[in-house]
């Protein structure tokens, strides 16, 4: 182009011909204009691509690290007697309901495991009224580093406690022994989780904090479950130790189990806690099951039992129900 003008102005006669290429000068000028516009473009989108893949890449490795599922049963138990010789409750009702969930994450050398349980039960009887006959959750969150292939180190907390009043029932009366965070029981160790296999692990903990809280202001003031009259908790020290199992016995056949124990160091440490929780699921159609629950407590503070219900004592709970589970 500066040569055309160069040869415009030394020969007067080019520039007729200048005058009448200026369109064509003016399409070419946009002609490369439009070229860089769109390059930049072309080169907006590759990064913009390869911004979008890098999100896809990381968003499936986060679903690639987690793993959850859920397990519901809602269990219904219903009879009715009219002159009836062996005898029984005229009318009874009862519904329970059992839910399992978890969520776990590895990433390479690193493990995060949580799980919460919630149980909780009503019945209703022409003998004993209304009222519950299960109330409990349980949440448990592990944080984990690989040492080998069958060892973590780790470190767990657990708060376990009930929502709602429970009552111990004479013929007369009824007698107030727990309601929410009451007794609650908070728990945090250090220790070392191994897992011999997929479906069962063992963690054990030498040095384990446990408060035994009680909010309840009738509870406190009678100094339930080992804390002082007035007051809400207790710090216990000791050590700690969880067994977990779960296994899928058939196609749809579920077993749970977990066994906690501690042992407080600065009272009685001989005289163990324990708490066993078993689940069994079988499902029977694609939403009817059929589950069987069974607990087992022992707290040597809890002295509620007895003939002058002063005494602690193991506690059995066993409940059978058929109904609706759902599975994911």
């Amino acid at each position: 182009m500066i040569l055309f003008l160069r040869k415009a102005i030394y020969n007067p006669s080019n520039i007729t011909f200048m005058i009448r290429s200026i369109p064509f000068i003016i399409f070419l000028s946009l002609w490369f204009i439009g070229l860089k516009a769109q390059d930049n473009i072309i080169q907006n989108l590759q990064k913009e691509s390869v911004v979008a893949s890098k999100k896809a890449v990381v968003e499936a490795d986060s679903v690639k690290h987690w793993k959850k599922g859920i397990l519901y049963n809602l269990n219904f138990a219903q009879s009715s007697l009219t002159n009836w010789s062996a005898g029984g409750d005229k009318f009874s009702l009862s519904i329970n309901s059992i839910l399992n969930m978890f969520a776990k994450y590895t990433n390479g050398k690193h493990s995060w495991e949580n799980s919460f349980d919630f149980n909780l039960g009503y019945v209703n009887s022409t003998s004993l009224g209304a009222r519950k006959n299960d109330d409990r959750f349980d949440l448990v969150s592990k944080y984990g580093r690989t040492i080998n292939s069958k060892a973590n180190f780790a470190v767990l907390a657990n708060l376990r406690s009930g929502f709602f009043k429970g009552y111990s029932y004479t013929e007369r009366t009824s007698t107030l022994i727990s309601n929410f965070m009451s007794p609650g029981y908070l728990l945090i160790s250090s220790g070392i989780d191994m897992k011999p296999n997929k479906n069962f692990s063992i963690f054990l903990s030498p040095a384990t904090a446990r408060w035994v809280i009680v909010t309840d202001p009738e509870l406190s003031a009678k100094g339930s479950y080992g804390v002082k009259p007035g007051e809400n908790s207790i710090l216990e020290l000791g050590s700690f130790a969880t067994i977990n199992y779960m296994k899928e016995i058939a196609p749809n056949i579920v077993y749970k189990a977990k066994l906690d124990l501690f042992s407080n160091y600065l009272h009685k440490p001989a005289n163990v806690d324990l708490f066993m929780a078993n689940l069994l699921s079988v499902k029977l159609s694609k939403i009817l099951s059929m589950s069987w629950n069974v607990d087992l407590i022992y707290d040597d503070d809890a002295k509620l039992f007895g003939p002058k219900k002063s005494s602690p004592a193991l506690q059995i709970k066993s409940l059978i129900g058929v109904g609706i589970q759902i599975k994911r």
